[in-house]
């Protein structure tokens, strides 16, 4: 199964990729997570980053990429329905079948004056499919 987070990609180029993950009432997951209170679950922060990277490695020719590793990650505040995760993910550098990238997700709110908050940061590495 196959599903796109990423609502729009605001920047891209070699080096770095700025997306938005729109946070709407209407997912599925956010029923289960938490029933009360309901949020973008970590894993999906995660993914978001993810799949960034994977944008910017699709534009410089490497079309197959998994995650391989995760190091460094921290979660801050949470991310609510009307709000929006703005994904900003730079590579830091490529090994030998490998990329290393460092990522930042930040809260944004349509009716908030307020500074954007981080929803979660670190580094993960994306490595070649093997077929």
């Amino acid at each position: 199964m196959k599903f796109q987070l990423i609502d729009q990609v605001l920047e891209s180029t070699p080096e770095k990729v700025v997306a938005i993950k729109n946070v709407t009432s209407a997912e599925e997951y956010l029923a289960d997570h938490f029933p009360s209170f309901p949020v973008l679950p970590g894993v999906f922060m995660l993914e978001a980053m993810i799949q960034a990277a994977r944008t910017l490695l699709e534009q410089q020719g490497h079309p197959r990429m998994m995650l391989g590793e995760v190091r460094a990650l921290r979660y801050g505040t949470f991310v609510r329905p009307g709000e929006s995760l703005r994904v900003e993910v730079a590579l830091q550098k490529q090994l030998e079948g490998a990329f290393v990238f460092k990522g930042q997700g930040v809260r944004l709110r349509q009716d908030d004056d307020a500074e954007p908050a981080t929803a979660v940061s670190g580094r993960f590495t994306m490595r070649a499919l093997m077929p």
